[in-house]
C-alpha cells in the first residue's frame, strides 16, 4: 500500500520532521524535502520541485515561515501545478487559523484539482519549548501581546499525528480539520501552567506587537519577526478564541492538553539550564 515514498516538505521544521518520525516509525519510506536532502526541495528554487515530486503520490506541505509570507499563496500554486502534472494523489497542506494569506492558500489547493486534505492549526504549543519563547521562559516571564485574549492552543504532536492519520488511512480525503486544544486559555493562565509544572514563577508579560517583533527577531531573524508579527496583529484579536473538535474528528481522541504538553516537555529538560 505505501511501496512509494512520501514526500515531506519542511522535514526539519517543528511539524515537518515529528511527522518524518511518525512515517518512518510505521515502517514507510519518506523523501525529506529541504534544502540539503540528497533529492533537495527549495521554495526559492522551482526546478527542485518536479524532481523531488517524481515518483511521489502523497505529500504533506509546509510553507516556511508561513503562507502569509509575501509570495507564499503564488508559490504554492505553481507548485500544485507541477505535483498534477508529476502525478500526486494526495496533497496534506498545513494552514493557519483566521489568517487571510492561509484561506486564499487553502483555496489554491481546494481548486487545484488534486485530492486534498487541509489542517488548520491553531497556535503552537512547542513555541514555548522549541520556539522564540523558550529563552524568556528561562529567564522566568513569557512576553506576549494580545492581552487578555485567550487561545486554544495545541500540541504540535497532535497536528503530527492527524497529518500521519490523513496520509496513511481512509476517510480523510477533501477534509479540512480544523485542529486546537481542549480549551481556552489566556497566555497569563498559560505562564500559571507553566509555573505549576517548573516549580518556578514565570510571569506573564503584556508587551506591544513592537516589542514582540524585536523579541522574535533577536531569536531569529527580521524576515521571520515580520511574518510572525503580522500574524499576531491579525489573529490575536479574539476571532480565534474558540475551540474546535478536529483533532477528535480526525483521530478519535481528545487533543492533548497544554498541561500535559509543558509536563512532557519538562521531563525532557528544555527548561532545565534555567537559573
Amino acid at each position: 500500500m505505501h511501496t512509494q515514498p512520501i514526500l515531506v516538505v519542511g522535514a526539519n521544521g517543528k511539524t515537518g520532521s515529528r511527522v518524518v518520525t511518525r512515517l518512518e516509525e510505521k515502517g514507510i519510506a519518506v523523501r525529506r524535502g529541504s534544502r540539503g536532502a540528497d533529492i533537495p526541495f527549495d521554495w526559492e528554487a522551482p526546478g527542485t520541485w518536479k524532481p523531488a515530486l517524481s515518483g511521489i503520490r502523497k505529500a504533506y506541505v509546509t510553507y516556511f515561515p508561513d503562507l502569509a509570507f509575501p509570495g507564499a499563496v503564488e508559490k504554492l500554486e505553481a507548485f500544485t501545478k507541477v505535483a498534477g502534472q508529476t502525478g500526486l494523489e494526495h496533497i496534506v497542506l498545513l494552514s493557519g487559523r483566521g489568517e487571510h494569506f492561509a484561506s486564499l492558500g487553502e483555496e489554491v489547493v481546494r481548486n487545484s484539482g488534486l485530492p486534498f486534505t487541509i489542517v488548520r492549526a491553531a497556535w503552537f504549543a512547542q513555541n514555548f519549548s522549541e520556539g522564540y519563547l523558550r529563552d524568556p521562559i528561562l529567564g522566568g516571564v513569557l512576553p506576549m501581546p494580545g492581552g487578555d485574549i485567550a487561545e486554544p492552543i495545541i500540541d504540535i504532536d497532535d497536528i503530527a499525528d492527524v497529518v500521519v492519520a490523513a496520509l496513511t488511512e481512509d476517510g480523510h480525503l477533501g477534509e479540512r480539520y480544523e485542529v486546537t486544544g481542549p480549551r481556552l486559555m489566556t497566555f497569563a493562565q498559560m505562564a500559571e501552567v507553566l509555573s505549576t509544572t517548573l516549580g518556578r514563577h514565570i510571569q506573564h508579560v503584556p508587551i506591544s506587537f513592537e516589542d514582540f517583533h524585536a523579541n522574535v527577531a533577536a531569536s531569529g531573524d527580521d524576515f521571520v519577526a515580520d511574518v510572525f508579527t503580522k500574524i499576531a496583529r491579525e489573529t490575536l484579536d479574539g476571532r480565534n478564541a474558540y475551540v474546535t473538535n478536529g483533532v477528535e474528528q480526525a483521530l478519535g481522541r481528545k487533543p492533548r492538553d497544554f498541561a500535559e504538553f509543558a509536563a512532557k516537555a519538562a521531563s525532557h529538560g528544555v527548561w532545565a539550564t534555567a537559573a
